[in-house]
C-alpha cells in the first residue's frame, strides 16, 4: 500500500528506541531528524514537516512520560497524536440526501472515485446516482456507464451533448428520485482558464452540498498550487486520495488536506468498486505505525461474510460453531477471506501483524499466500462432494486422483489435509467454550498472540496462512 515506505521508515526510527526508559535531547534530535527525512522523502510539504517535526520535539522534551511506559512507546503516542492531528477529522458526509462535485485533473481517478462513493452510499442503504459531465475526455461517457453498472447504482450522461452544465442541470431532473447525486466534471492536464470556467458554471447549477477534490496518491509537491487553485475556484471540503494500492508516496496529498484546510473523505486502494474506505484518521494512522485498525478489519470481514452468504445460500458460518467442520466450511471461509480484499491490505488492520512484522516478510510473501489459497481453491473443485464431507477418509489413491485432476502436486494435497486439521482443532476449541467467561479467556490468548510481535500465537490455524 501506498505511505508503506513512509509507514516503515517512521517504525524503523522508533525502534531505535527499544530497551531505553529515559530519552536524552540527544535521543529526540536524532529521532526528529529521522522523521523529517522519512516524510521529506514522502513528498511532504517543507513547511509542514518543519511543523510536524517542531511539535514533537518540543512534546517529547516538554511532557513526562508516565511511569513505566518505554520510552519508544511515549515517543509512538506523540508521532500519533501530532499525525492524527495534522490530517483532521474525516471529512463530514452525512447518511442523507446530499449532492457532491468532484473536482480534479485529468487521469486523477474522478471517474473512477464517483463509481465507487456511489457504492459504498448504496452499502448504507441510500440509492446514489452517477451524473457524468465530461465531454472532454473520449470514452467518458462510456467509462462511467460501465463503471456505474459494475456498482450497480444509477447513472445519467448524455454522449451526444457538448454542454456539462446542461448535462448537470439534465441529470439532476432524470435522477431527482436517487438520496445521493455525485457529479462527475471534466479534467485537463493542468489547471486551464476554462476547465476553471467550466467546473464554476457546473457549481452554480448543481449547488453541491460537498466538493470533493480528487488526488492521485502519486501527485507530489504539486499537490499545493492544485489544492489551492481548485479551492480558490469552487471551495474544497474535503479529498480523495486515489491509487493508494501503488508505490506512490502520497505525501504530497496530505499537503494538499492542510493546503485547503480541508480533510480526506474517502481512500481508494484498488481497481475493484468495492476497492474503497471511508477514511477514519486514528485506523489510518494506527495502521502507518504498525497499531492495526480493528474497526475497518471488522467491517471487512462483515461485508465478506455478508458477500460470501450470499453467494451460497446454503452456507451459514454459524453452523461451523454447531456442527462438524468440513472442507465445503473451510472452502466458504477462504473465499469470504478474498472478499475482504488483498492479503497485505487486511493484515495492516490486525494489531501486531501489520507493520513490524509485515516489514519482516520477504516482498513476495502476501503473494505466495494469497497464491496457496488459489491451490486450496482449485484443489477443493476437483474432490467429490463425500470427500469435501469427510476429508478423514481421503486416501493415498485419492490423493493422487485429486492432484492429477487438480493440475497440482500431491504434497499440495497433503498441505491442504493438514491445514483442514488445524482449523478443525481450532474450530473445535470454539465448540468446546461452555461460558462467556471461557470466550474472553481465549479472545484474550488470541490477542496476546497476535499483538506480540512474534507472530501467530493464537491466530494459528484460523485461516490458510501455513
Amino acid at each position: 500500500m501506498v505511505l508503506d515506505d513512509l509507514g516503515s521508515s517512521l517504525r524503523g526510527t522508533l525502534d531505535k528506541l527499544r530497551g531505553k526508559s529515559r530519552l536524552s535531547e540527544e535521543d529526540i534530535e536524532e529521532i526528529v531528524k529521522e522523521i523529517q527525512r522519512s516524510l521529506l522523502s514522502a513528498d511532504v510539504d517543507v513547511s509542514l514537516v518543519m511543523e510536524l517535526s517542531d511539535n514533537i520535539k518540543a512534546r517529547s522534551l516538554e511532557e513526562e512520560p508516565p511511569a513505566g511506559t518505554p520510552a519508544r512507546d511515549f515517543v509512538l503516542r506523540i508521532v500519533y497524536e501530532e499525525l492524527v492531528d495534522l490530517i483532521g477529522e474525516s471529512t463530514e458526509l452525512p447518511l442523507e440526501e446530499q449532492t457532491i462535485l468532484l473536482a480534479g485533473l485529468q487521469g486523477s481517478g474522478k471517474t473512477t472515485s464517483a463509481a465507487k462513493m456511489a457504492w459504498w452510499f448504496s452499502t448504507k442503504g441510500l440509492r446514489p446516482a452517477v451524473i457524468q459531465t465530461d465531454t472532454f475526455r473520449p470514452g467518458a461517457y462510456e467509462q462511467a456507464q460501465q463503471m456505474a453498472g459494475r456498482a450497480e447504482v444509477d447513472y445519467y450522461g448524455n454522449p451526444d451533448s457538448e454542454d456539462p452544465v446542461e448535462i448537470a442541470r439534465k441529470g439532476l431532473e432524470e435522477t431527482s428520485e436517487a438520496d445521493v447525486h455525485i457529479v462527475d466534471t471534466a479534467g485537463r492536464h493542468a489547471l486551464e482558464e476554462d476547465l476553471i470556467d467550466e467546473i464554476e458554471q457546473i457549481e452554480g447549477v448543481v449547488e453541491p452540498d460537498t466538493s470533493l477534490l480528487v488526488l492521485d496518491a502519486a501527485i507530489g509537491q504539486g499537490a499545493k498550487d492544485q489544492a489551492q487553485q481548485f479551492d480558490e475556484s469552487i471551495g474544497i471540503d474535503g479529498v480523495v486520495i486515489t491509487k493508494l494500492d501503488g508505490t506512490a508516496k502520497g505525501g504530497g496529498a496530505l499537503t494538499a488536506v492542510d493546503q485547503t484546510d480541508s480533510s480526506i473523505a474517502f481512500l481508494g486502494t484498488g481497481e475493484e468498486v468495492q476497492d474503497i474506505e471511508r477514511f477514519e484518521p486514528d485506523g489510518f494512522i494506527s495502521r502507518l505505525l504498525g497499531m492495526g485498525d480493528l474497526g475497518q478489519l471488522a467491517e471487512r470481514v462483515e461485508r465478506a461474510m455478508e458477500q460470501t452468504e450470499m453467494e451460497e445460500d446454503d452456507w451459514d458460518p454459524e453452523d461451523m460453531l454447531s456442527g462438524q467442520f468440513t472442507l465445503n466450511d473451510m472452502q466458504k471461509q477462504m473465499e469470504a477471506m478474498n472478499n475482504m480484499g488483498p492479503l497485505d491490505q487486511v493484515m495492516d488492520m490486525i494489531p501486531g501483524f501489520g507493520g513490524g512484522i509485515k516489514d519482516q516478510l520477504p516482498d513476495d510473501a502476501m503473494d505466495v499466500t494469497q497464491e496457496r489459497m488459489h491451490t486450496f481453491s482449485v484443489i477443493m473443485d476437483s474432490m467429490t462432494d463425500a470427500e469435501k464431507e469427510y476429508p478423514k477418509a481421503i486416501g493415498a489413491s485419492q490423493i493422487e486422483r485429486i492432484a492429477r485432476g487438480s493440475g497440482t502436486e500431491e504434497e499440495n494435497v497433503r498441505e491442504l489435509l493438514q491445514q483442514y486439521k488445524m482449523m478443525e482443532k481450532t474450530i473445535k476449541q470454539f465448540q468446546g467454550m461452555g461460558s462467556e467467561k471461557e470466550m474472553q479467556r481465549m479472545m484474550k490468548q488470541m490477542q496476546q498472540g497476535g499483538g506480540g510481535g512474534g507472530g501467530g500465537g493464537g491466530m494459528g490455524g484460523m485461516g490458510p496462512f501455513g
